[in-house]
């Protein structure tokens, strides 16, 4: 192994780290990050000690560590400058305003999707998708219209692996079937679901697209069958539909230096 090679390892091996820590476990001491690290003692050390001097962990009492403030200022240098959250700017809002639902935007990361935008309708419910969560790559409207734009040999490359998955999402036992349902998507702009998270909630989901048209991300909206009746799922396809294609657009004019 080359000492390049090694020091990529021992970096990401410290990066994870950071993926301890969670809601449900917002502080680890360094006993159970050594532990959970599976390394010597001095490597697991320098990794904490590397950390916490760059702000991305940070020591709340003796011995017990949590994320640190770089990592907030990180994000607030993502909400100034991310072009995705920038050609936004406006659109969920009045998307909103058009059918009286929360937008999200959101964006493929890994085998899910992020959510990096929301806009929330007045008494709209504030836990069901939240900026900073994932959620599946295969379940929902804002996660499957994302599938259907990605590059084939992308899909290739997913398929194999998370076959068992795509089949329990419904979109298809084989790599025949799975192609065919993502095409569907694709013919129709967009994607609809019922209760895939939720009992009784709908769900509508359109593309942002590159000049390749492929995805880089979703704009979506959902509501509650039994709190609101008098949704109009056409007009709200269209005005999902509409909201991703000005953000697309607004995306590629940046990129020409519009």
């Amino acid at each position: 192994m080359t000492e390049t090679t090694d020091s990529a390892s021992s970096l990401a091996k410290m990066l994870t780290i950071l993926q301890l820590f969670s809601e449900k476990e917002p502080v680890w001491s360094t006993a159970a990050i050594l532990e959970a690290l599976e390394t010597s003692r001095s490597t697991g050390y320098r990794y904490i000690k590397t950390l916490h001097e760059a702000g991305l962990i940070n020591a709340v009492r003796n011995g017990q560590y949590a994320l640190g403030p770089r990592i907030i200022e990180m994000d607030l240098q993502m909400r100034l400058t991310d072009p995705l959250l920038l050609a936004s700017h406006g659109v969920l809002e009045d998307l909103v305003d058009k059918i009286g639902h929360s937008a999200l935007l959101c964006t493929a990361f890994r085998d899910s999707v992020l959510c990096v935008g929301e806009a929330r309708a007045p008494k709209s419910p504030e836990n069901r998708f939240l900026r900073g969560q994932r959620r599946p790559l295969f379940q929902g409207a804002v996660s499957k219209v994302v599938l259907a734009y990605l590059p084939h040999h992308r899909l290739k490359a997913i398929y194999p692996r998370q076959q068992a998955e795509i089949e329990k999402a419904g979109l298809g036992s084989t790599w025949s079937e799975f192609r065919a349902a993502l095409g569907k998507i694709k013919k129709d702009g967009y994607a609809l679901t019922v209760g895939e998270f939720n009992p009784g909630v709908y769900s509508v989901a359109a593309p942002v697209l590159d000049d390749q048209k492929t995805s880089l991300g979703s704009v979506g909206v959902a509501w509650d069958e039994k709190e609101r009746r008098d949704v109009d799922v056409e007009h709200a396809v269209l005005a999902v539909k509409q909201a991703a294609a000005t953000i697309s657009e607004r995306l590629l004019e940046h990129q020409r230096g519009g």
